[in-house]
């Protein structure tokens, strides 16, 4: 069923303020993918806060014409389901992700920073951790070191104090 006009120009609007508040765009294939699939890969997306929406081509590249994701224009060709995500990896990593486990499902490209990404390039980005990974990694590597101090302290006291005895004093035997 194809738009009329004024509905089209809702979608680009809708379109257009999804880009603007949108760190990555993902492009895929989904040629031959069953209603089924295609429904699981919306499900995971909006667990992840990907919107994803399959476009007329036209439609998108009115949507994206003055935004950081006019440089994906050149890959947006054929039927395309456009992922767009806050978080700089989800789109990338929910389309990714799908594709791995099914082979209809043909990674295209996208766009990050302004900057135009082929498959590999939308593959690599998929493969960086998420945001909660990273900062939990980096809570990590904070913490080790004051957890080796603390472990050399507690040796020292050990060493030197005779461990228990150094923390709490021994009672005197009781006088007859």
């Amino acid at each position: 069923m194809s738009l009329n006009r004024n509905e089209k120009a809702a979608v680009v609007t809708d379109v257009s303020a999804q880009a603007a508040r949108s760190q990555t765009l993902a492009l895929a294939e989904y040629r031959g993918l069953t209603v089924e699939n295609l429904n699981k890969l919306r499900v995971d997306a909006r667990a992840k806060g990907v919107y994803l929406h399959v476009l007329k081509n036209t439609l998108a590249r009115r949507a994206v014409a003055g935004t950081k994701f006019e440089v994906a224009q050149g890959a947006m060709v054929g039927p395309l389901i456009y992922g767009f995500s806050e978080d700089a990896v989800a789109a990338a990593k929910v389309l990714s992700d799908f594709a791995k486990t099914n082979d209809k499902l043909i990674i295209k490209g996208g766009a990050y920073a302004g900057r135009a990404l082929d498959a590999n390039g939308v593959k690599a980005l998929a493969a960086i951790p998420s945001r909660e990974v990273l900062i939990s990694q980096i809570a990590g590597l904070l913490k080790s070191p004051i957890q080796r101090l603390a472990a050399v302290v507690a040796a020292l006291a050990e060493k030197k104090g005779g461990g228990a005895s150094a923390e709490a004093p021994a009672e005197a035997p009781a006088a007859a």
